[in-house]
């Protein structure tokens, strides 16, 4: 399974690559398998401070297996779905930054890991969609979800029913994607802010990620109980005590995560 999935760090940046080229990095129950032990490895690694997810080849990922499912039953298909979200939920859970470095296509279950990921760089050659709809079925890996919160639900109705790839220029107007780059940059460019987010405060990281992934769902007023008791708590850490003198005596800061 191990081999499925490239793992490597740079720094204290760590980068998985889908590594299934041949099919287009289709998403069967291997490659997720692979995708969620090594997601759980960046998990336990705490000197990893940023994550990068890209694929190999022309691809990000180009969807589901289609020949794996065409043989499974409702049951089956149940079970895959949830391996899917199981895997994906994961990655989402993960209290460090999460880019997603779209290369190419990701289309369907692709298209649902991307948005799994904090945000989403693109090169100017990839292409999104969730075509399932066209096979008579759903996104199965939380699309339906995912994508509306990415941009909304009038574009989620639209992408999801019906069925239509984007480019990447569409993806960044729509803010499905945050940033577009020439191909042979944009692994470093995510790279480059996976570098950039490892200098700020690890805790303080962390913490702003959580709120925001549990602000979203709640009410303003449950969402700000969230902010304000996170900023306290950080004040009792030694990363603020170091933040805030590294800045009044004009040097650079270095966090303990603690």
């Amino acid at each position: 399974m191990a081999d499925l999935v490239r793992s490597e760090r740079r720094g204290a940046v760590s980068l998985l690559t889908l590594d299934r080229p041949k099919s287009l990095n289709a998403l069967d129950a291997a490659l997720l398998g692979a995708l969620g032990d090594a997601v759980g490895a960046v998990e336990r690694d705490t000197g990893t401070r940023a994550l990068v997810v890209t694929g190999e080849g022309r691809a990000f990922a180009a969807g589901a297996d289609i020949e794996a499912m065409s043989k499974m039953n409702a049951v089956e298909a149940e079970a895959f779905s949830r391996l899917g979200h199981e895997t994906f939920a994961a990655l989402e859970a993960l209290t460090i930054p999460t880019i997603a470095a779209v290369n190419g296509f990701a289309l369907g279950g692709g298209c649902e890991l991307a948005c799994a990921c904090d945000w989403i760089y693109a090169s100017t050659k990839a292409v999104f969609g969730q075509p399932e709809v066209k096979l008579g079925l759903l996104p199965g890996f939380g699309g339906t979800t995912r994508v509306t919160r990415r941009v909304g639900v009038a574009w989620a109705k639209e992408i999801i029913l019906g069925g239509q790839n984007l480019k990447a220029e569409e993806a960044l107007r729509i803010g499905l994607a945050n940033r577009l780059f020439e191909p042979d940059e944009l692994v470093e460019k995510a790279l480059e802010m996976g570098d950039a987010i490892a200098g700020n405060g690890p805790l303080a990281v962390a913490a702003s990620k959580r709120v925001l992934q549990q602000g979203q769902d709640a009410d303003a007023r449950v969402a700000g109980a969230l902010e304000q008791a996170a900023f306290g708590g950080l004040f009792a850490t030694r990363d603020r005590d170091e933040g805030l003198a590294a800045f009044l005596e004009k040097r650079d800061p270095e966090f303990t995560r603690s």
